[in-house]
């Protein structure tokens, strides 16, 4: 007998009213993966996109939407069990490339972690997608070094207190652009050492200005459309501008000549269509240099609203939060 759980689906491409709680089939473990009876899921901009139908799943995913989870490991064969280095009954949090949005998950062996020591279910659902997608372009694609200088746009986002934090752990100066001075002092709270607010201020003179002239080192940028110009004009002789979104717009001009004469490099990724073994060395990367620092309390989970997944409007509610912008850090579902 087929055994039903609780999931929230897309209903139809729209507004956050189009997700729906339904009953699913639960999904099994095929080799490869593990099952996941999940405690908590986050909710990331990607997720939006997807609801109005403007994110695809790549193929053979599943469509609900749900890109982190954490949970506890019901089942996966030993040999799954053993690479993942986890048990049956084990607390674990996961990326996963869709399909969080229910109380049973699967997830790649590779892209399972342990819950760090001292955290709750909730808090470690709030890192997957942050982490793995700030350790990829920040550390393994821009290269920040300690003693370099990190550029956020959108500081007091889930990536942007993810950015902070990690930034400030390996030795960097952090400058965080926000939408208003309290999300501004927020971010100084966990570790930025300037903000500046794109509403009131040209983030580009006011980057320079804090850089003594020289630029930063690297920009993390979720905006595109225009505002790549201002950064290669900001970014100093061997920076590296990382582009993870563009909801700024797709369309952009800059000068050519500024790349040049600085040498910038400017690199585009999105994580999802990776290969599995690409996220499993993200994995590997972040249980071995974050995760102690996340043990030790120099790194923490930053949880703005916690919505209940069983309610009728909990997903939507939580929605409609992330599109107002309003919020410091992750929002989640609590299953």
């Amino acid at each position: 007998m087929t055994q039903m759980m609780k999931a929230i689906e897309i209903s139809s491409y729209g507004g956050p009213e189009v997700l729906r709680p339904v009953q699913r089939p639960q999904p099994a473990a095929a080799a490869g993966e593990l099952l996941i009876r999940v405690s908590a899921s986050g909710v990331n901009r990607p997720d939006v996109l997807q609801r109005k139908g403007l994110y695809p799943m790549p193929p053979g995913v599943s469509d609900l939407p749900g890109l982190e989870i954490a949970g506890v490991v019901e089942a996966g064969s030993a040999q799954d069990l053993a690479q993942a280095g986890v048990a049956i009954g084990d607390r674990v949090c996961a990326l996963v490339a869709g399909g969080g949005y229910a109380q049973y998950c699967v997830a790649p062996v590779g892209q399972v972690l342990p819950i760090p020591k001292g955290l709750t279910d909730l808090e470690a659902a709030s890192l997957p997608e942050t982490f793995f997608t700030v350790w990829q372009n920040v550390f393994e694609i821009a290269r920040l070094q300690p003693g370099e200088s990190l550029l956020v746009q959108g500081g007091s986002s889930g990536i942007g207190v993810t950015a902070i934090q990690l930034a400030k752990a390996f030795g960097c100066t952090v400058i965080v652009t926000v939408g208003a001075d309290d999300k501004g002092r927020e971010c100084l709270k966990l570790g930025a050492d300037h903000f500046i607010n794109y509403k009131s201020q040209d983030f580009a003179a006011e980057a320079l200005k804090l850089t003594g002239g020289a630029g930063v080192n690297v920009v993390l940028d979720m905006v595109g459309g225009a505002y790549i110009g201002r950064e290669v004009q900001c970014l100093a002789n061997d920076g590296r501008l990382a582009l993870i979104a563009t909801q700024g717009g797709n369309d952009s001009a800059f000068d050519c000549g500024v790349v040049l004469r600085k040498r910038l490099a400017i690199t585009g990724s999105t994580l999802r269509p990776r290969p599995l073994a690409y996220k499993a060395m993200l994995a590997r990367g972040l249980r071995e240099k974050v995760w102690p620092l996340i043990e030790s309390g120099a790194i923490r989970p930053v949880i703005h609203s916690v919505f209940d997944a069983h309610a009728p409007d909990g997903a939507e509610q939580a929605h409609r939060l992330m599109e107002s912008s309003t919020h410091v850090g992750k929002i989640m579902l609590s299953w």
